[in-house]
């Protein structure tokens, strides 16, 4: 059974499209002062603050589908991540192959009693961004028991 992300998760995309847009406009400010003290072209000033206008636009406008394609699911022989409405990405990680598995939580998703869980393989590493803290746990504790298990029986 594939498993969506829980609704905080809209928040913390929602925050990180407002740091996207005081990033860009500190990056306009900066070209902007560029401008006065040693004449940079204005054309940068004018493509900065409309990339301030349309990269954070877009990613707002975007977080109901993010929201809606973001699925995963674990078998006893692999994890699988799936994201995307336009661009799908489908990744299996083969349960066998597992190394490690780390959550880890910033502040923006601490704030939310989100944590994220990152597995890895000797040549990957993928994520699940934003989960409870609570399936957080359960999902550490499941992919480590097949994990082991896989490794067991071979």
């Amino acid at each position: 059974m594939e498993e969506h992300l829980p609704q905080q998760i809209k928040q913390v995309w929602r925050i990180g499209a407002g740091l996207a847009l005081v990033w860009w406009l500190a990056v306009t400010v900066g070209l902007l002062v560029a401008n006065r003290l040693w004449g940079w072209p204005l054309w940068l000033i004018a493509i900065s603050l409309g990339l301030a206008l349309v990269h954070p636009s877009a990613e707002l406008a975007l977080i109901p589908y993010r929201y809606a394609f973001w699925r995963f699911r674990i078998t006893d022989t692999a994890v699988y991540l799936k994201e995307g409405a336009l661009f799908q990405k489908e990744t299996a990680i083969p349960i066998s192959r597992i190394q490690n598995v780390t959550l880890s939580a910033g502040p923006i998703l601490r704030a939310h009693g989100l944590q994220q869980v990152e597995i890895q393989t000797a040549s990957t590493s993928d994520s699940l961004a934003g989960v409870t803290a609570e399936v957080a746990d359960r999902l550490r504790d499941r992919i480590l028991a097949l994990a082991k298990e896989a490794r067991d029986d071979a």
